[in-house]
């Protein structure tokens, strides 16, 4: 079944589960940064949105257009149109940019208030179940049981996983400040979902235009804590910030917002909890982090939840080109 973006639900779903993967790398590349230069939290997301903006765009320039085959005459309605267009564009934009700076600003600012596990307990498990609320009350989806069991297990894995390898306690502010991330994170979810269900988003102009306006919403934040990092290996941070703004950003934000435009909001949000898994496992193989029990089990319970929604969300979408599926 294609969504009306023109992308299957299948392939969406391969897109997210690669996003995921891709941005648990963040991570490691980012300690790896700090054992390197005296870069901060905020300067390296300016720096990952800035350079990935740049990327996006040397992509959609490169990339051929597509030409109609019937000429379409330059009459003013048409120039009317094509500004109302522009203009839908731009305010998709700029809402969904808003909730990415949202998102990425609150939860450093939460790992610095509460510590990274609760930061990422409250900010990622939260995210499941405002994003389920909010596409149940706005669009009318529903998880059902397998849905609900899956979140249940992906959540529990991810308490296994981040709190079962030495938990930290919670400081409300901390805590606060993470479900302050989580909306963001929610409302940007919600909205690339919104818009593509009726076809009319251009996820690649809105990926670009998310990150443009996330850039200048950190800039003055970066510009106070300090653009410009000192190293003694500038070669070295040079090759991990290209590697942050390719792989984890400018790729896996532009699978992310096409993938989240067919699949089911929450579906997408259970997806993403892929990140803290390969977070876990390169600080294990690239950064020398002990494996622990926690960390097996955690990660089965949500690698298990992760799949087993798939797969639902991929019985769902061809149920749904041969007739109507059960409730």
């Amino acid at each position: 079944m294609r969504g009306p973006v023109g992308l299957s639900v299948g392939r969406g779903l391969l897109y997210l589960i690669v996003a995921g993967a891709a941005w648990g790398t963040a991570g490691a590349a980012a300690s790896l940064v700090y054992r390197t230069s005296d870069t901060g939290p905020v300067a390296l997301s300016f720096w990952r949105c800035a350079v990935g903006v740049v990327l996006l765009l040397a992509v959609r320039l490169l990339r051929p257009r597509v030409r109609p085959s019937v000429p379409v005459p330059d009459d003013t309605g048409a120039r009317s149109g094509n500004r109302q267009a522009l203009g839908l564009r731009l305010r998709r934009a700029a809402a969904v940019g808003a909730g990415l700076a949202v998102f990425q600003t609150a939860y450093f600012a939460a790992v610095e208030a509460t510590g990274l596990a609760v930061a990422t307990v409250v900010t990622l498990g939260a995210g499941p179940v405002l994003i389920a609320l909010g596409a149940r009350l706005t669009m009318g989806e529903r998880l059902g049981r397998a849905g609900l069991t899956a979140v249940a297990g992906a959540l529990a894995g991810l308490g296994v996983l981040v709190l079962g390898n030495g938990g930290a306690a919670a400081r409300p502010w901390g805590v606060l400040i993470a479900l302050v991330a989580a909306a963001g994170y929610s409302a940007m979810t919600l909205l690339t979902r919104w818009w593509g269900r009726d076809g009319g988003a251009d996820q690649s102009g809105t990926t670009i235009g998310a990150f443009a306006v996330t850039s200048l919403c950190l800039l003055p934040f970066a510009l106070l804590e300090g653009l410009v990092p000192h190293t003694e290996d500038p070669v070295r941070l040079l090759w991990l910030l290209a590697y942050i703004a390719s792989v984890p950003t400018a790729l896996a934000y532009a699978l992310y917002f096409a993938g989240a435009a067919v699949v089911r909001s929450a579906t997408v949000s259970v997806i993403m909890l892929l990140e803290p898994v390969s977070a876990a496992v390169l600080a294990v193989a690239l950064l020398g982090e002990r494996l622990t029990a926690a960390t097996c089990v955690g990660t089965a319970l949500m690698l298990g939840s992760v799949a087993g929604l798939a797969l639902a969300e991929a019985r769902g979408a061809r149920a749904a080109v041969g007739g109507p599926a059960l409730a």
